[in-house]
């Protein structure tokens, strides 16, 4: 007679077994310790860098706020009328403490586009050259500073002063284009100051912020794919173009009254006619579409200009 065998072991145990629940209890309890523990040393560790540490740039000492860039063209300019030019930058960036660059177009490659192309790498260059620097104020060279006593900071860029000026959800492109600037933007929101007159955006005279933005708007702006469209303005169209149809554009846009920025010396009904012609106090007086007529002539509508912005500094005074 046989003994009575051991019972088999299973080979296919239940799926869920029972489990130990005391063991269990005390797992879980670890495991939130432990993740209490983890997010209480990121806390501290944030602290400790937001007391001790800085996300602010460090700035050189000596950095000039504003950079004032004026693209050059030595092929098409005199040397006299360059050195005019050159010196009334000078004058107006030395009483404020602001830099001057004065790229040249031939230093530039923008294949069989207009020349007028060479304005952005022109700004993106400076940008190099003066890598700590928060405002690029470009201008065009066919323009002078007539009243040398503004600071751009308070006639513009503070924060309260570039509320109040404003053009809030007005046609990017006059007189009714669909795209409007941005009714709630705030001052240190902007990057990016324009004006505009009766035909469009005016990039003769405009302020960028340094910046990831700003790099990214200047690239844009200079797409080979852009140039390529033959704009009938060139770059100003292209300008136009990214504006009303890149939102990451225009949310940074701040449209001013354009006296404040680009008065002009000419009367042109198109472009807004007396409205926006230079007057005495005005900061900026601009030759626009003097280089683009064969029947004007740059230099000569700068001179009488030019003699009363140094008669006005001779003695002295705002002009």
């Amino acid at each position: 007679m046989h003994g009575v065998l051991p019972s088999r072991k299973t080979s296919h145990p239940p799926p869920y077994a029972a489990r130990n629940s005391r063991m269990s209890s005390t797992r879980r309890r670890q495991l939130q310790l432990g993740a209490i523990l983890a997010c209480s040393a990121l806390f501290i560790i944030f602290m400790i860098s937001r007391l001790f540490g800085s996300s602010e740039e460090r700035i050189p000492p000596g950095t000039p706020e504003v950079v004032v860039v004026t693209l050059i063209d030595d092929t098409a300019m005199s040397k006299e009328y360059v050195g005019k030019i050159q010196e009334n930058r000078r004058y107006y960036a030395s009483k404020h403490g602001y830099a001057t660059f004065f790229p040249n177009v031939t230093d530039y490659k923008f294949g069989d586009s207009p020349r007028s192309w060479a304005l952005v790498p022109a700004v993106r260059h400076a940008m190099t050259v003066y890598p700590h620097s928060t405002y690029f104020f470009a201008l065009s060279p066919h323009a002078l500073i007539m009243n040398p006593s503004t600071n751009l900071r308070s006639h513009i860029l503070e924060k309260k002063k570039l509320e109040s000026l404003l053009l809030k959800d007005k046609p990017v492109v006059p007189p009714d284009s669909v795209i409007k600037t941005f009714g709630s933007l705030k001052g240190d929101r902007v990057d990016l100051v324009l004006t505009q007159d009766g035909e469009g955006l005016c990039q003769g005279s405009f302020i960028l912020k340094r910046g990831d933005w700003a790099k990214f708007f200047l690239d844009t702006w200079f797409d080979p794919l852009y140039r390529s469209y033959n704009f009938q303005k060139a770059e100003g169209h292209a300008l136009e173009h990214i504006v009303q149809w890149h939102p990451t554009i225009l949310t940074k846009l701040a449209l001013v009254p354009q006296r404040l920025l680009n008065s002009y010396g000419v009367n042109i009904a198109s472009r807004g006619g007396k409205d926006v012609m230079y007057k005495d106090g005005d900061f900026i007086v601009r030759l626009v579409g003097c280089d683009l007529d064969q029947n004007r002539n740059c230099e000569k509508e700068f001179e009488p200009f030019y003699e009363k912005w140094k008669h006005g500094v001779g003695k002295g005074i705002s002009i």
